[in-house]
């Protein structure tokens, strides 16, 4: 029998269970909480279908940067999923000599101490740059390739993988493949018809697909891709409550896009927001401010009993 097996050190959740100390690369402890163990990719179909006692997630976006921690980094990664239970959305390119490398920009310019295209660097070359974190300051870490990404991350997260523009789909299947991540890796897609093509390359993987009407899940349908492989992005605002319906009815779970207005308006009027929008029906937050995303899913975790235990099929 598969087990999907969640080992949560999360003191928030219960005073019967206790915390570790980590020591980061910049020699800060913090509590080193939880770690997703997918065995295999019905794990994955299993875990990510929605019923009333799923687990509300954060994921990160673009790994959760903080101050001496770049984005799309193995060490932030390290980092943010030391904290909490974690999904992390990362963005993959591709360099001059077709290496899966983790960058989100065309240029290297704002996350590196490099000038100019990344398309234009050998994989040699990336190497000997430094990453940048968001406020401009170098940092001692280098760019990462996606494989390397995925061998850290198996038994520890899912990532959400945002593919950019030029690079081909076939590359990152089979990246997947080679390192046996289709239990904890999900396909970002931007349309019905780009998710049809993952589906049509590899029909046993997880797609995150933009679902923000139920005529986008009837398309979806129309293509032929199971509701067991679908992850509905609905947005960087709330659907109407329908939309949140029809995807539960189906089993779809439902990631809200709160980067920008709606990190901003926790900002401003209280990070309770992100607990309302779990209420609303979200399952997922992506977000910036995964930190104090966090603190109020795991507020509402403990408040409506969601173990954190032991899941098994």
């Amino acid at each position: 029998m598969n087990k999907l097996v969640y080992i949560s050190i999360f003191f928030l959740l219960s005073g019967t269970i206790s915390a570790c100390s980590f020591t980061d690369a910049n020699g800060g402890n913090y509590s080193k909480q939880s770690r997703l163990e997918l065995r295999s990719v019905e794990d994955l179909y299993r875990f990510l279908t929605y019923n009333k006692q799923r687990l509300p997630l954060i994921s990160a976006h673009r790994g959760g940067p903080e101050p001496g921690f770049p984005e799309n980094a193995i060490e932030t990664f390290e980092r943010s999923a030391s904290k909490q239970p974690l999904i992390i959305e990362c963005d993959i390119a591709l360099s001059r000599d077709s290496v899966l490398v983790m960058m989100h920009d065309d240029k290297l310019d704002r996350t590196t101490n490099g000038k100019g295209l990344l398309s234009n660097y050998t994989l040699k070359e990336l190497r000997a740059l430094y990453l940048k974190d968001n406020e401009g300051k170098k940092t001692a870490f280098r760019i990462p390739t996606l494989d390397e990404v995925l061998k850290w991350g198996k038994g520890k997260v899912i990532f959400t993988l945002d593919i950019k523009r030029g690079v081909p789909l076939d590359l990152v299947m089979d990246a997947v493949r080679r390192n046996a991540a289709a239990s904890y890796a999900v396909i970002i897609t931007y349309s019905a018809s780009q998710a049809a093509q993952v589906h049509q390359i590899a029909p046993d993987l997880m797609i995150s697909a933009s679902i923000k009407t139920i005529d986008d899940l009837v398309r979806l349908s129309d293509y032929g891709i199971p509701d067991n492989r679908l992850v509905a992005f609905v947005g960087v605002s709330e659907p109407r409550a329908e939309v949140y319906k029809e995807l539960h009815d189906h089993g779809i779970m439902c990631i809200i896009g709160t980067m920008g207005n709606l990190d901003n308006q926790a900002k401003a009027r209280g990070d309770n927001l992100y607990y309302r929008l779990i209420e609303h029906g979200a399952d997922i937050i992506s977000t910036d401010r995964h930190n104090e995303a966090g603190a109020q899913l795991a507020k509402y975790r403990k408040d409506n009993g969601i173990s954190t235990a032991v899941l098994s099929k």
